[in-house]
């Protein structure tokens, strides 16, 4: 699971954003050329764009393509809304809730579709969110899925994407560079995987890519410096948890390995180019992972009473937020701001999921 940030400055120019196809059925504004009418639309706030996307096939289409969050980016338009799948009290419902910058809670979003699942795999790309496989229980049985279903978050609403190859669950996924990878898991027959594959979003295809060197399960995936980095977890060449990385390079088509990663990881996100974890043997301190030098430091997490006290990442409005998964409403959501000075890094937040938090993904669009 996963976060991503299209907040990043493309090469391209504003005249060579208006080349995307998409449904021509008439002027998208009557009176205006296109060029100054879908700069209008974009101007439109979020929270207006599934209305918007009801008025009429052109508007839809336009809100759909790669153009519209091409000309919100340039423009600054781009809003930061945190999507957290929350499961109620009785731990028998999940459910997404969305919430801003400020903390206001939008909306919750329209039910998954297909059966209830778990350890599932979630990436954002392209301000779409992905929902990739993951195990459901159907009778006694159980079923473990290959289904992709994308929320829209401009129209609100779910699509079935391409399958994957292989049907998998508690696997690692992340987008690199525009395409999402799926890398081990358990298969069908509880048999653990070194398969791998890459979704293409412009195709809507999977393709199987090289294999891990051994099977690797329970792990977590992140993308830096245009390679795709799997952590923790555990292998068929380890008697406990792993602490190798490995590390995938898309040029190449080949793996490489790390020998000094994070092992037993509960919770991690990805903020300002550094991986952020917290390891179950120490629930205290975040870990910290920066690619450029491959090195690791740790940070205290101020935190009083239990030391079994668990927490969920999220990231909004480039800081790291904690949510307590005690389910005591006296634990207050921590806040982590890597760029305040030291003594005022940590502070308290107002954001507070009605449940209990599960995962979360940051969607600038």
């Amino acid at each position: 699971m996963c976060s991503t940030d299209l907040s990043q400055q493309d090469s391209l120019g504003f005249d060579s954003l208006l080349t995307y196809n998409y449904v021509s059925d008439g002027p998208i504004l009557p009176g205006l050329p296109d060029d100054v009418a879908k700069y209008c639309l974009a101007l439109v706030p979020r929270s207006d764009f599934p209305a918007m996307g009801g008025a009429c096939k052109r508007w839809r289409s336009f809100l759909r393509s790669k153009e519209f969050i091409s000309i919100r980016k340039l423009a600054g338009l781009l809003e930061e809304w945190l999507y957290v799948l929350t499961v109620n009290a009785e731990g028998r419902e999940s459910y997404w809730e969305v919430f801003d910058c400020l903390g206001n809670k939008h909306h919750q979003l329209p039910q998954m579709p297909g059966h209830i699942k778990a350890a599932f795999g979630i990436v954002v790309l392209n301000g779409k969110l992905l929902v990739i496989g993951g195990h459901s229980m159907i009778g006694e049985s159980g079923s473990v899925s290959a289904d992709v279903y994308q929320y829209d978050s401009y129209l609100n609403r779910w699509s079935k994407m391409a399958s994957m190859n292989v049907a998998r669950y508690d696997f690692a996924c992340a987008e690199v560079n525009g395409m999402v990878y799926a890398v081990g898991g358990f298969g069908i027959d509880g048999e653990s995987l070194s398969c791998a594959e890459v979704y293409d979003p412009d195709q809507d295809k999977w393709t199987v890519i090289e294999s891990l060197r051994r099977p690797r399960w329970g792990c977590f995936a992140c993308g830096f410096g245009g390679k795709l980095y799997i952590m923790g977890g555990r292998s068929s060449f380890t008697i406990g948890n792993s602490r190798s990385v490995d590390v995938y390079n898309p040029k190449s088509h080949t793996w490489g390995e790390m020998k000094r990663g994070c092992v037993m990881v509960t919770a991690h996100a990805v903020l300002e180019k550094k991986l952020f974890c917290i390891e179950w043997k120490n629930q205290r301190k975040l870990s910290i992972f920066n690619p450029e030098d491959n090195s690791w430091k740790m940070e205290p997490v101020p935190v009083t009473g239990s030391s079994s006290i668990r927490f969920q990442f999220g990231i909004l409005d480039g800081k790291l937020l904690l949510f307590s998964l005690q389910g005591d409403p006296g634990y207050n959501t921590l806040l982590y701001n890597p760029n305040a000075a030291s003594e005022s890094q940590w502070q308290t937040c107002d954001i507070k999921p009605s449940g209990v938090c599960l995962c979360t993904v940051t969607i600038k669009a």
